[in-house]
């Protein structure tokens, strides 16, 4: 008994020695996400880095662009330590009200210089191209438009789904606006909308309509067709990549960022840092069929090279500021989301 016990305290004090020597018990540090990305998408690689690091993750979910606007309401009381956006037009609104501390440069530096925050304030995790996926029953390839411009032609009446009130759609918009105007931004809207074209509540809708028949083409992030079909090869669906750079292929960033309210900057920057692993980025990759962004990680098989597609960039920090703005051209188009 005597050397039972004597073990018990050996082991005990080991512990607390490694604890120690490890800055305390892991489990003190814990982070609070607000994630504009769905849990079962986040949900499992926060439960990896959690088992890897021992730092327990309190997850708030929710569109982009409402934690965004909650994380600048809530001002310095924000439980916030890491804003996760679907979008970086959510990111770029926090970065312009200041609320959003830098990141180090051993996490920049994971990303090619094209997809940060030029400041550092935030860091790209993956990518998805804006593209028109069709129905090959219903549209010939002699069909397709050259631009996303000509889709407002008599031609396409009735033909092109959107979703007005999705972030991707939201951040397309406001780039458009940026390169070519507000008017003729809204010139464009209301193109769509006096064409009759049909409104959905988000992608998933638009691709499985589409590949009903329920209406020709729609205008998506590349991904969801990919999905769709890998979950069911029959699928008469095609994505289409505007050609010529055109703004309709439009290659935009989901986004990773530090609260400047948050009390762990070291904790959320091992977060971050774990969201640009080979792991995550690899389960991102085979998970949602968008493109990592940290260098040297391979796209799924399914996908084409970024290199083969002439996709359109765009200085994303540029976005963050025209969000107001682009809803309400929206709004005013006549373009109403279900």
């Amino acid at each position: 008994m005597p050397n039972t016990r004597m073990r018990l305290f050996a082991a005990t004090v080991l512990v607390a020695l490694v604890a120690a020597a490890c800055g305390g018990d892991a489990g003190d540090r814990r982070l609070t996400v607000y994630s504009g990305r769905t849990e079962n998408l986040i949900g499992p690689l926060l439960e990896r880095f959690t088992a890897q690091t021992g730092i327990e993750v309190e997850v708030r979910y929710g569109q982009s662009a409402d934690l965004a606007l909650l994380i600048d309401q809530e001002g310095d009381r924000s439980p916030a330590d890491v804003f996760i956006s679907q979008s970086p037009g959510a990111v770029g609104y926090l970065a312009e009200r200041g609320r959003l501390r830098p990141l180090d440069d051993g996490v920049l530096s994971l990303v090619p210089s094209e997809f940060r925050n030029e400041g550092g304030l935030w860091v790209g995790l993956t990518g998805r191209v804006r593209t028109l996926v069709y129905n090959r029953d219903l549209v010939d390839e002699s069909q397709l438009p050259g631009s996303v411009f000509d889709l407002t032609d008599e031609r396409y009446r009735g033909a092109v789904a959107v979703a007005p009130a999705n972030g991707s759609f939201q951040d397309f918009v406001t780039a458009m606006r940026e390169l070519e105007g507000d008017d003729a931004t809204l010139a464009w809207l209301r193109g769509l909308a006096d064409n009759g074209a049909p409104t959905y509540a988000n992608n998933t809708s638009i691709v499985q309509a589409v590949a009903r028949g329920d209406v020709p083409m729609g205008l998506v992030n590349h991904y969801y067709n990919i999905r769709a079909k890998a979950e069911d090869p029959t699928l008469p669906t095609e994505n289409y990549f505007f050609p010529g750079g055109d703004i309709g292929s439009l290659l935009i960033v989901t986004a990773a960022s530090i609260v400047d309210a948050g009390d762990q900057p070291e904790a959320a920057t091992e977060l971050i840092r774990f969201l640009l692993s080979e792991d995550a980025q690899s389960f991102f990759a085979g998970k949602t069929f968008e493109y990592p962004l940290a260098a040297g990680v391979e796209p799924a098989s399914a996908l084409p090279p970024l290199s083969s597609i002439e996709v359109a960039t765009y200085d994303f920090d540029r976005l963050g500021g025209g969000l107001e703005r682009t809803t309400s051209l929206i709004d005013a188009s006549g373009l109403e989301a279900p």
